[in-house]
């Protein structure tokens, strides 16, 4: 059996007894409904995960047994979305998909071309999507969330790319360079760079190549907002080892 994820920030030890409260203990307790026996697993998000079984349930919150704990370090490769912001909901799915396949890190990228705008509440649409990550990281069973990381401009985003040492990657249809043709081997963290609905403007991509980056197409059709980067992550990580 597969024992449904929750976040748990204190130290955890095997052996002990800990009280799942909060948020996580009253979605626990009042809507998965956990019983006594059950199994369950914690995590702190950033590697480590307890499993044990459910001892004692109170309407919001669960007493664990912990029986044991692991760690698990981030693989060789990582991957960075940075998704432009999009209308309606298709930049939510596209960083909920991108973290479900590995996402390490998620970049809000408001585009020239983005329709919605986060001007005014940037640090209210970065906490919403942290949300959408980490439920996607628990229902993924992942040990490590993603962070979600401050909005750029496509200059701030430039001048990232251009003091980074990470291969970075632009989504671009127009490109002549196919993604299955990226070599991995050197790369220790790889972000992609996903438009928004009315694509990438020729003076980002010119702006984005000048400082750094490269343009990658993935195959001859044009995917949407919300599909585009979860595609690249998954062949990408499957070239790095990542499904092994």
């Amino acid at each position: 059996m597969v024992e449904p994820l929750f976040r748990f920030a204190d130290p955890l030890v095997a052996g002990q007894t800990v009280q799942l409260i909060g948020p996580e203990g009253h979605h626990a307790a009042a809507v998965r409904r956990m019983r006594v026996g059950e199994a369950i697993a914690l995590t702190d998000g950033r590697g480590l995960k307890a499993r044990g079984v459910v001892s004692a349930v109170a309407p919001k919150q669960l007493t664990v047994a912990v029986h044991s704990v692991e760690s698990s370090e981030l693989p060789v490769v990582t991957f960075t979305l940075i998704q432009a912001v999009a209308k309606g909901d298709r930049d939510e799915l596209a960083i909920q998909a991108a973290t479900e396949l590995g996402a390490s890190k998620v970049v809000p990228w408001q585009a020239d071309r983005s329709i919605s705008k986060w001007d005014g509440k940037e640090q209210k649409n970065r906490e919403r999507w942290q949300q959408i990550v980490d439920e996607a990281a628990k229902q993924a069973l992942r040990a490590w969330f993603p962070e979600v990381l401050p909005v750029h401009t496509s200059k701030t985003l430039a001048k990232q790319i251009a003091d980074s040492a990470c291969t970075y990657l632009v989504l671009d249809p127009t490109s002549s360079v196919s993604l299955n043709q990226v070599e991995l081997s050197n790369s220790q963290e790889v972000a992609l760079v996903v438009g928004p609905e009315g694509g990438i403007s020729e003076a980002e991509l010119s702006l984005f190549e000048s400082a750094g980056a490269q343009r990658v197409h993935l195959g001859s059709g044009i995917l949407r907002t919300s599909t585009a980067g979860m595609a690249a992550i998954a062949v990408l990580a499957a070239k790095s080892g990542y499904w092994d």
